[in-house]
Formats: C-alpha cells, sequence, structure tokens
C-alpha cells in the first residue's frame, strides 16, 4: 500500500490573496444581477402561465346572459380568479415574494365583442441593491436614457411585468341527448 507524500501538498505556492480579495466583490455583484434576472425570468413564465389560467376559465365559467354577467360573474367569478393568480405567483409565500421582488397584481377582464381580453399587471419593487443605489444617478447616468431607466428600476420604482391573453366567448355546446332520454 502507498503512503500519501504530505510534502508533495506543502511544496505548491497558494493563489495569491490579492487577486481573491479584489474580485470576491465583483463575484457577488454578478451573482446578484443573475440571481434577479433570474427572478424576472421566472415571474414572466408563471405569468403567461397564470394569463392562460385565467383567460380559459373565464371563458368556461362565465354567462352570456347580461343579468349573471352583472352579478356571479362580476362578484365571484372576477374575484376568485384574481385570488387563484395571487396564489399562484406567490403573494402567499414569503419567500416566493420576496424572490421575485412583488408589489402587487392585478387581474383585468374585459369581455366585448366577440374576445374577451385578460391583461394580468404585475408591480415589482425595485431590488435596492445597497452598493449600486448609494450614488447619484446624474453621476452614473450623464444623461443615458437606457441607463436612466436601469437605476430607476433597480434604485427607485421598479419594474411592471404585463401579460395579455385573448379568449373567445363562451360557446360550450349542448350536452348530447341520447333518444331514449337517458
Amino acid at each position: 500500500m502507498r503512503r500519501l507524500n504530505i510534502t508533495l501538498f506543502r511544496s505548491r505556492k497558494g493563489q495569491a490573496t490579492t487577486e481573491v480579495v479584489l474580485l470576491f466583490p465583483l463575484f457577488v455583484i454578478f451573482i446578484l444581477f443573475i440571481i434577479k434576472i433570474f427572478g424576472l425570468l421566472v415571474l414572466s413564465q408563471k405569468m403567461e402561465i397564470a394569463g392562460y389560467y385565467a383567460a380559459r376559465r373565464y371563458q368556461l365559467q362565465s354567462h352570456e346572459t347580461d343579468y349573471y354577467h352583472r352579478t356571479w360573474d362580476r362578484r365571484f367569478l372576477m374575484k376568485d380568479i384574481q385570488k387563484k393568480v395571487e396564489n399562484y405567483l406567490g403573494f402567499d409565500n414569503p419567500g416566493m415574494k420576496k424572490f421575485l421582488s412583488l408589489r402587487r397584481v392585478k387581474v383585468d377582464i374585459n369581455p366585448s365583442g366577440s374576445w374577451t381580453k385578460v391583461v394580468i399587471t404585475a408591480q415589482t419593487k425595485p431590488p435596492m441593491i445597497p452598493f449600486l443605489c448609494k450614488y447619484n444617478k446624474d453621476q452614473v447616468c450623464d444623461r443615458d436614457d437606457y441607463c436612466l431607466k436601469g437605476y430607476a428600476f433597480l434604485c427607485e420604482t421598479g419594474g411592471e411585468v404585463v401579460v395579455n391573453k385573448y379568449v373567445g366567448h363562451n360557446e360550450r355546446p349542448a350536452p348530447y341527448m341520447r333518444p331514449e332520454g337517458k
């Protein structure tokens, strides 16, 4: 059986600590940006799924008659869809709400003509990365529009993600009746 030579490990030179110390903050900044971008991607995908759910559910459970449209659809169906969308996006989970930087969500359902338009709008909080937001935006951006929008998103206002879905009217076929009435 061979013995491991410990002196072999001792003779190697180590990484310069100044390089590690200087690169570590850059690595942390890079990781924070990647996490926030990933959170926005997750939010947009979840909103697409929630938009499909809201549109399809309204299409299948809404009513054509004006009485039921004004009463049951507005009082129960739209509020229940709003609640389900909020729960799916993560408003009931504090960890998910913080990861996605959620502030509020709004579901608008506009039935008109032959199409029903469902708009889901999620407003996010600014990530507020402390070592980036302590600088004056006029000095950082120097009147660059894209930079000012990015600074406003990161440090002041946050953002808004909007999803639009269109569905047709609820045109369910009448149930098939067998000739014998069963």
